[in-house]
């Protein structure tokens, strides 16, 4: 038993201590991954269970301008991680086809080395996308697959770090910070209210654009499976895996939201519009004095409130159906009333962090990876 414990902490002492890159001895934790994994733990715990427990039976927050600061500063901290990876090395001199890690004091490698930490960093402050779903009470936005996705970040990145700050997987987070300033723009104009809808039509293609990020990170990764080139091997399937499993969740969101979904608000539609036709037929049919176009109207209206409740997932149907025939003294629904005007075959979950109400415009408080999402 003794000679396991001695085997277990040697090999512990020589992966964390004898491997492990000097230059990032003393940073903010960077000596060991526990506290890493510490973070992460608690992470998920606040979002799943202490939050949603203590906002139970408190009002959601307003929080409005803190969103438009919150994003807008990951915008700027985004496109500076971007240009810093680009300038150590992407832009510059780095292959894409093979990257091997530079261990040296240059001033490139250094630039390198620290812009790989400051991403590290960078998936902790992403954990207030979560933060802030909780606090506006918008569980539904915290999904399996954005938990996964911000809480295993800082774990897998801060073995990066730790060995191998710079070569050939910093792309993964050149091309994750990329898509994190795209990512934010949307989040910032979502927040800023209703009137900047008309920006952010885009928004169902953040989601292909993800998926076509980890495409790039995982083709980019196993492509040293068929040359050789002096970069750790373990760190290509650590990355390339990474990226195959975050492809996969995407597309399984990207196929509930925006294919099946749609479908689902279609066929809602249709049954809508047949439903309403029958009923105007019988209705005028059998009421012949004047106050037929009230009752019609009436009955025109408690119909499409219960079918824009059913299309648009309202439960106000039958308020807006009864307002809605009072107006209409025809009976005749619009394609207001009828839900035809709201973007209903718009994501009704996203897996990033903000999305617009369908009627009102409301930002929902809240998604990725990256190396990073």
């Amino acid at each position: 038993m003794g000679g396991m414990v001695e085997s277990l902490v040697d090999s512990y002492n020589d992966l964390f201590i004898d491997q492990r890159d000097p230059r990032v001895d003393g940073w903010l934790f960077m000596s060991s991954p526990w506290p890493t994994l510490f973070i992460c733990i608690s992470y998920v715990l606040i979002v799943k269970v202490i939050g949603p427990w203590y906002m139970k039976d408190r009002p959601p927050f307003q929080l409005r301008n803190l969103l438009v600061f919150y994003n807008a500063a990951q915008v700027i901290f985004s496109t500076w991680l971007f240009y810093e990876i680009g300038m150590s090395g992407w832009f510059t001199h780095y292959s894409f086809r093979c990257q091997p890690v530079d261990y040296s004091d240059s001033p490139s490698a250094i630039r390198m080395t620290h812009a790989s930490w400051w991403y590290y960093f960078s998936k902790f402050t992403e954990f207030f996308d979560t933060f802030f779903f909780v606090l506006h009470k918008k569980f539904e936005h915290v999904s399996t697959l954005h938990v996964i996705h911000h809480g295993c970040m800082p774990l897998s990145v801060w073995f990066g770090v730790k060995f191998t700050p710079g070569g050939h997987s910093t792309f993964f987070g050149f091309i994750n910070t990329f898509v994190h300033i795209v990512m934010y723009v949307y989040y910032m104009l979502s927040a800023m209210g209703p009137q900047y809808r008309r920006y952010i039509w885009w928004k169902k293609y953040l989601t292909n654009f993800q998926m076509i990020q980890f495409i790039m990170i995982f083709g980019h990764a196993f492509q040293l499976c068929f040359t050789e080139c002096n970069y750790p091997r373990a760190f290509m399937w650590w990355i390339g895996g990474h990226a195959v499993m975050f492809f996969f969740l995407f597309s399984e969101f990207y196929i509930n939201a925006y294919i099946k979904g749609a479908a689902r608000v279609k066929k809602a539609l249709a049954l809508d519009s047949s439903f309403l036709t029958k009923s105007n037929g019988h209705t005028n049919g059998s009421i012949q004095n004047g106050y037929s176009k009230v009752s019609n109207g009436h009955l025109n209206g408690h119909m499409n409130g219960k079918a824009n409740g059913v299309a648009n997932g309202y439960t106000n149907g039958h308020a807006n159906g009864h307002a809605n025939g009072s107006i209409n003294s025809n009976g005749a629904a619009t394609q207001e009333s009828n839900g035809l005007f709201v973007e209903s075959t718009e994501v009704v979950e996203e897996p990033f962090m903000y999305s617009v109400a369908p009627v009102t415009g409301e930002p929902h408080s809240s998604s990725c990876v990256t190396l990073q999402q």
